[in-house]
């Protein structure tokens, strides 16, 4: 699926992010500004680990739509569907990921407690792959991009590929 991250008039809130599937259909959404790296962006990195499925940006890439998708992530745990428990994982990830950049430095137990902590606040199990053998790349390629987003000009996009048909 094929991302194009554009950031919007600086008076705004929010930037956009759409989402090109295969089949050719799409979708858009609003991505808040945050004063780091926008969260659906960190979403690029994180579903990229082979060890995460059923993301927020594999779903929409298989034609569920955002809104649909967000929902899942905040279903009741009686509601959750495996497709479900993984979304709440990948966002697990995701968020302890998020602090750390907020931090402005990687803390890898850290990293990993809030990964913890997130799995346990939702009643799921840990991602079966270490937080804390895949943190430290995962944060050096969050910088990377971080850095991308924060040198593009406003009204300018960044393109980005998540790889359909993993979850």
């Amino acid at each position: 699926m094929d991302l194009i991250a554009t950031k919007l008039p600086p008076q705004g809130k929010f930037d956009s992010l759409e989402m090109l599937r295969s089949d050719g259909s799409g979708c858009r959404l609003l991505m808040p500004r945050q004063g780091t790296l926008p969260h659906d962006l960190i979403h690029v990195l994180v579903e990229a680990l082979p060890a995460l499925r059923h993301g927020f940006l594999d779903q929409v890439s298989q034609g569920a739509e955002p809104a649909f998708t967000m929902s899942q992530v905040h279903a009741r745990p009686a509601e959750a569907t495996a497709a479900a428990a993984g979304a709440w994982q990948v966002e697990a990830v995701v968020e302890a990921l998020q602090t750390q950049l907020w931090a402005g430095t990687f803390d890898p137990q850290a990293f990993a407690e809030g990964v913890r902590l997130a799995c346990e606040a939702r009643g799921i199990p840990l991602p079966a792959a270490d937080a804390l053998a895949y943190g430290p790349p995962l944060h050096e390629q969050a910088l990377r991009l971080l850095q991308d987003w924060q040198s593009l000009p406003m009204g300018a996009a960044l393109r980005l590929q998540h790889q359909a048909g993993r979850g």
